[in-house]
């Protein structure tokens, strides 16, 4: 018997679940091992950088990144505009409602905070939604002096009906990643929200925040 073998695959496994254990990437079974196995396998590897369009003339990673960020969220809004034959004024609404349905109720800047949107944007959000008789405004029963906004029947009902539109939306911006690939891009994504969720947390003034983020990365 292989004892040296054996022990790699048990030293393997244990680096597996410390990775795994917080993230939640992958399902702590076989497939889950297997899937974690080929993703590290294949990003080891391979030591080439991929190529990008103007990395040879000295265009940056982060610039690469920056814009296909801005692109992933344009082609999720186009596709968004086909679900429920224009019911909803934006992608923001069904956003909104599902943060609420799953949430609870929430102040409304909670609900703003919550979809990282400025104060202005988000009121407008919401209002337009208090009108459509989606979600409805309540005092709170611990403390009158301040109002939760919650969705209604109404509201979970609309949902519901285009809900199925919705799933497919989401289907199809994933595209043809993999199940792997998948999994690999939410735990690179999650890391990067938490990163730049920490800094919206703290409200700083917009002449300040490039300068204070900035810094915390040298």
């Amino acid at each position: 018997m292989n004892f040296n073998l054996i022990k790699s695959v048990v030293e393997l496994v244990q680096q597996f679940m410390e990775q795994n254990e917080d993230k939640v990437s992958y399902s702590c079974d076989l497939q889950g091992f297997i899937e974690w196995i080929n993703v590290s396998f294949k990003a080891d590897s391979k030591s080439e950088d991929p190529a990008w369009i103007g990395k040879e003339s000295g265009r940056s990673s982060d610039s690469i990144i920056n814009t296909l960020l801005i692109r992933m969220g344009r082609y999720a809004k186009t596709y968004s505009r086909s679900i429920g034959n224009s019911v909803f004024s934006s992608q923001d609404d069904f956003i909104y409602l599902i943060g609420l349905k799953t949430m609870g109720a929430m102040t409304k800047m909670e609900v703003i905070k919550h979809n990282v949107h400025e104060k202005s944007s988000g009121m407008l959000i919401i209002n337009r939604l208090i009108h459509n008789g989606w979600v409805e405004q309540k005092v709170s029963e611990k403390d009158k002096r301040i109002k939760h906004i919650q969705i209604t029947e109404k509201g979970l009902t609309v949902l519901e009906e285009h809900m199925d539109e919705i799933r497919k939306a989401s289907r199809v911006v994933v595209g043809n990643l993999t199940h792997s690939e998948q999994m690999l891009l939410i735990a690179i994504l999650s890391k990067l929200d938490e990163f730049h969720d920490s800094f919206y947390r703290m409200n700083l003034e917009s002449r300040n925040l490039l300068d204070n983020v900035y810094k915390r990365l040298n």
